[in-house]
């Protein structure tokens, strides 16, 4: 009667698990090595025709905001912030995008990694 292993003799093998491993761990290691050429890296957005110009940094960040004077009026200040917050939001939908793309490439396309 042959034994069967711990697994049920479904071909986990020491040298398969072995592999598996060495594959995580150098996904992890690409995984570290982009995140910190993300957070790096700057994204621009622009809203309300180019008046207002936000930046935010790869680690969510902004970094600068640019607002045209022509924009400013003291009796609607509702629309500069409109403003603001569109270019903030764009900004921020470019750096996360880029993320999901740049990890993508490193996971397969595989879930579950938080972004």
């Amino acid at each position: 009667m042959a034994k069967r292993g711990g697994f049920g003799g479904a071909g986990m093998m020491p040298g398969n698990m072995g592999n598996l491993m060495k594959q995580a761990q150098k996904m992890q290691k690409q995984m570290e090595e982009t995140t910190k050429e993300l957070e790096e890296k700057e994204y621009e957005a622009a809203a309300g025709g180019g008046v207002v110009k936000v930046k935010v940094t790869g680690k969510k960040e902004v970094s600068e905001i640019h607002i045209e004077e022509d924009i400013v009026d003291p009796d609607d200040i509702e629309t500069l912030e409109e403003t603001i917050m569109a270019a903030v939001n764009e900004a921020l939908r470019m750096q996360r995008e880029d993320e999901q793309a740049q990890m993508g490439k490193i996971t397969g396309g595989m879930g579950g990694f938080p972004f």
